[in-house]
């Protein structure tokens, strides 16, 4: 997720980001800048994921980059590794969860070592 923040941040910089890039640029800042202020601001929408909660063995949550967007981003993140810290795992499309199975497709990046709220 770190090396995908920061290379979108070089394109964003150097003037070579497409844009659809430099949308998603915003929207991502925009979004990270609200989780850190309060990630339970209602627009943000957050909620732990509760098949990613068990398979990563930690409060896995899922905050909206937009919303009424068919395929719409949605940043995934879990608390720690210190106290007041967060550490955005994943970034990727909601997935169709009226489908069973649906958060098997999301891969998230690991976070080092398991954090508990």
């Amino acid at each position: 997720m770190e090396a995908f923040w920061n290379g979108l941040i070089q394109k964003i910089q150097a003037g070579t980001a497409t844009k659809n890039e430099t949308q998603l640029y915003k929207k991502i800042g925009k979004t990270l800048k609200q989780i850190s202020m309060d990630p339970t601001y209602p627009g943000l929408e957050t909620h732990d994921i509760e098949p990613l909660t068990k398979r990563y063995g930690q409060k896995v949550w899922q905050s909206y980059i937009e919303n009424h967007t068919p395929g719409a981003g949605r940043i995934y993140w879990v608390y720690g590794p210190d106290k007041g810290e967060i550490t955005i795992i994943g970034l990727e499309p909601h997935p169709n969860d009226s489908k069973s199975n649906a958060y098997k497709k999301i891969t998230l990046s690991s976070t080092g070592e398991s954090v508990q709220e």
